[in-house]
């Protein structure tokens, strides 16, 4: 089976793998007991809080470790619906993924403002400038790069209006992390990030807290994380995700020798006049990053003129390198490729796999103004660091094959 769905889940590293058996074996006691067992649990979770804090750009103790994203989330959610005035409003992007918009509706209810996306899939970063002269929301919520589409967002943007205005931002960096270095993100008030999206193991993820000030803890109990969130800690599952996490930087990090290669305006940089001029990441040469943008880019053009009808859901935004958005030609339902598919050999998907089984359209392609008769045709492709030249070829000829039967 040739995997195309590494944004629902991307399979384990060996060396996170290895990180998470050592760990088990040597760190056997409760960081929280006061022995030398437990005292070298609790060094090695320290350690992984620098390492991890390093990556981010944030301090040690800014780090929560939780059970994933969408815990993470719904801490964030229950600390401001906790602390913040009771007629204060949240603005979350029409766009974000289901474990923080699912959130934001059962805590916020009617004081829920949904930032507006443009067709591009970028949300409209003037909607909040113009809001924020008029009003202050208890936080907004942007997540750094969509789950469905792959398009970035302009979180740094944000950032800035944010402080500007004093107003905490909540960045769920779940895709962004582990595809494009984590520089910065620690300047957001709340970040979250999930270990298994990365190559870490299920199960394990963060919350990145402001460095001052209270955090209400959605989970209650013993004092652990300084009191943010109770329950003994999964030692084993943070060294794994820390792990997998530095093998990705270090991926991103490599740079030809002959030079650095410029990825300006090619899914990490842009501007456009439809979704406000805004630099989504810092430019930085990477050979292995750029070769996969090259392989996402022509899989996309030899796609287009093969399938008649097809189209790329955010083509004219900038989009992470490992993900497509694929509005397939009307022959045929979603479901029926995606069966089609898996009968060939290749696992690919419908949307964010939170939300399969439902009826209803994707939110975020109605939120872009697509149809509902659209959104039934959505396929999502999703490679990772793993995936060959040779896999997107092969996924090409398959469709290829199976638009001729249809």
């Amino acid at each position: 089976m040739i995997y195309f769905d590494h944004n629902a889940t991307a399979p384990m590293l060996p060396e996170a793998r290895q990180a998470w058996l050592e760990a088990a074996e040597k760190f056997i006691g409760n960081p929280s007991s006061p022995h030398r067992i437990g005292s070298r649990a609790d060094a090695a979770l320290s350690d992984a809080r620098e390492r991890l804090a390093s990556f981010l750009g944030c301090d040690a103790l800014d780090i929560v470790w939780t059970s994933g994203a969408t815990e993470a989330s719904n801490m964030v959610l229950h600390h401001f619906a906790q602390l913040a005035p009771a007629q204060s409003e949240a603005w979350i992007s029409a766009i974000e993924h289901p474990c923080v918009l699912e959130t934001a509706k059962s805590y916020f209810s009617k004081r829920l403002l949904l930032i507006p996306a443009h067709r591009s899939g970028v949300i409209n970063i003037h909607w909040i400038r113009e809001r924020l002269a008029h009003s202050r929301p208890a936080f907004i919520a942007l997540m750094a790069a969509n789950n469905e589409t792959g398009v970035l967002q302009p979180w740094r943007e944000a950032l800035a209006l944010c402080r500007e205005s004093g107003v905490p931002l909540f960045c769920d960096a779940t895709q962004w992390i582990g595809k494009l270095p984590a520089t910065g993100l620690g300047e957001c008030d709340f970040v979250s990030g999930s270990a298994h999206k990365f190559g870490g193991p299920k199960g394990v993820g963060f919350l990145k807290c402001p460095a001052k000030g209270r955090v209400e803890p959605l989970l209650y109990g013993g004092k652990q994380e300084e009191g943010r969130r109770a329950g003994t800690e999964n030692v084993a599952g943070v060294l794994s995700m820390v792990a997998a996490l530095e093998i990705r930087e270090v991926t991103m990090r490599r740079t030809r020798e002959d030079g650095d290669l410029k990825m300006e305006n090619r899914g990490l940089t842009q501007s456009s006049s439809s979704s406000s001029a805004f630099s989504c990441s810092p430019v930085f040469g990477s050979s292995a990053l750029t070769q996969r943008l090259n392989w996402r880019e022509q899989f996309e053009r030899q796609l287009l003129s093969s399938l008649p009808g097809a189209a790329i859901i955010g083509a004219e935004a900038p989009r992470i390198w490992h993900t497509i958005s694929a509005l397939m030609p009307e022959a045929d339902c979603q479901q029926r490729w995606v069966v089609k598919l898996d009968k060939l050999g290749f696992a690919v998907s419908t949307g964010s796999a939170c939300a399969s089984g439902r009826e209803e359209p994707s939110h975020v392609l109605r939120a872009m103004g697509h149809s509902t008769a659209d959104t039934s045709r959505v396929l999502r492709f999703s490679s990772g660091w793993e995936t060959r030249e040779e896999d997107w070829d092969a996924l090409l000829a398959a469709l290829a094959k199976l638009s001729r039967r249809s």
